[in-house]
């Protein structure tokens, strides 16, 4: 397989084949980000991928899924993505689904009817940042969308029948915002209906320009406390009506998988036996991004 650069993917697809048809972010302006500091955009030659496609058949027969790296690979002109799906399609039949990131502009370019095109060649899964549903917050950090593009968008997955999984970032709009942050993350994940919200704790990486604010004193980063009281009354003002809500990457804190509407109670109490001190929290030396 041919890769460049950093390559990213979501912890649910850890076993995926990784097929990279882009290179770095079309976005790439994130104040928190600095996955791809650095690197400039671009999707790579068909014949990489059509020989990346060629090795997987040969030599990943064992795992059902792909992922398409690498940020936002749905921004891929429709004929090209489609040729890539096709030929995934005719290549490894055993797969079981494909999935990929996507930004509000990369799902804005395409059109309900070619989103299904791409659900019915396999197509299964979509991941986005939504990082907060405060739109302070995401026009401070540079998201580059407010938050009812982020609910328009994601909805537009939902409706073509595509799985969507969202991503969100404790502790993004510091210390003042905290719980704003929350309640309004939790009304547009609410609105969006994803099938999967996953919650990351902020670790702030040297060189972005959020470390940067932190270094300066412009930034303050919440304690464990406050990124479980941030967590909390996300879940709190979370209504989805039949998803699953993940707390459980390696930064966080408390690991918490729950069911939602039905686990929201229990996991909230979870939650109030860690900020009590019942429940033992992640040591720092174990988190990681």
């Amino acid at each position: 397989m041919h890769y460049e650069g950093m390559i990213i993917r979501p912890p649910s697809e850890a076993n995926s084949i990784l097929l990279q048809v882009t290179v770095g972010c079309s976005h790439n302006k994130c104040t928190f980000c600095g996955t791809y500091k650095g690197e400039r955009f671009k999707i790579k030659p068909d014949e990489t991928i059509m020989a990346d496609i060629d090795f997987a058949a040969k030599h990943c027969k064992n795992q059902n899924r792909v992922f398409i790296c690498d940020g936002d690979a749905l921004i891929v002109p429709q004929k090209r993505l489609l040729k890539y799906l096709q030929e995934i399609e005719k290549k490894l039949p055993w797969l079981e689904r494909i999935g990929l990131y996507a930004n509000t502009k990369g799902i804005s370019m395409k059109s309900p009817e070619e989103l299904q095109e791409l659900r019915d060649h396999g197509l299964g899964i979509v991941y986005m940042g939504l990082e907060s549903g405060d739109d302070e917050t995401l026009k401070a950090v540079n998201k580059g969308a407010t938050a009812e593009k982020m609910i328009n968008m994601g909805r537009k997955i939902k409706e073509a029948g595509i799985k969507l999984s969202v991503t969100v970032l404790l502790g993004l709009a510091g210390r003042q915002r905290s719980q704003i942050h929350a309640q309004e993350t939790g009304r547009v994940l609410s609105a969006m209906d994803p099938d999967f919200a996953g919650a990351l704790s902020l670790m702030l990486i040297p060189g972005t320009p959020l470390y940067e604010d932190y270094e300066a004193g412009r930034f303050p980063l919440l304690d464990a406390n406050e990124m479980l009281a941030e967590l909390r009354t996300m879940i709190a003002h979370t209504d989805l009506s039949d998803g699953l809500f993940h707390a459980n990457h390696a930064s966080n804190y408390l690991p918490v998988r729950a069911k939602l509407p039905e686990d929201k109670e229990k996991t909230l109490q979870q939650i109030d036996d860690a900020l009590t001190g019942k429940i033992a929290l992640r040591p720092e030396f174990l988190r990681a991004l």
